[in-house]
């Protein structure tokens, strides 16, 4: 179960994400969560940065999906303007939304790299499916209701996975 909830890279931000580095390791997709990843959960549109972002990855050739929990409407309206795909209602941790995107993207599991702020949900989904993960620290400090449970219990993994030095970065500069 350990193996699920260690993701294989964490970084600060979204634009910490080189898409020359990941072109250079094969990457050919990105299943990225949307709130608290890309943007604060409260904000409805991209940002000039978070638009650049996409473009850069386009521009590489890497596909870009965005997979959220949220409904229809906010994943919608976010992601049109991005000439992106996306998949709502995704039901994180659970593997399906993480092969529909795959299959979307019509590209090989390892060329896959999957992007989230969540252990609980975006990690231990995409490991679960296996894929690459990247864990990025939250946008913001807040957060809705599940989000804020699921936060409890990521502190008490991370507090517990430090101790045992599985992992080594520190993650409670926005927690």
């Amino acid at each position: 179960m350990l193996k699920f909830l260690l993701p294989n890279e964490h970084v600060s931000s979204v634009f910490d994400i080189d898409p020359k580095q990941l072109k250079d390791k094969g990457v050919k997709g990105i299943i990225t969560d949307l709130d608290n990843t890309l943007v604060a959960w409260n904000v409805v549109d991209a940002t000039p940065a978070i638009v650049k972002w996409f473009q850069s990855m386009d521009e590489h050739g890497i596909k870009v999906t965005i997979a959220s929990n949220n409904k229809q409407k906010r994943v919608k309206v976010f992601s049109e303007p991005l000439d992106t795909s996306f998949i709502y209602s995704a039901r994180k941790p659970l593997s399906k939304a993480f092969k529909k995107a795959q299959k979307q993207m019509n590209v090989d599991k390892e060329e896959i790299v999957v992007i989230g702020d969540q252990i609980m949900t975006d990690v231990i989904g995409g490991n679960m499916a296996g894929f690459h993960t990247i864990l990025v620290v939250p946008v913001v400090e807040s957060d809705g209701l599940v989000t804020k449970f699921n936060r409890k219990i990521e502190r008490r993994i991370l507090s517990w996975m430090r101790k045992q030095g599985k992992i080594t970065w520190e993650r409670n500069d926005r927690q």
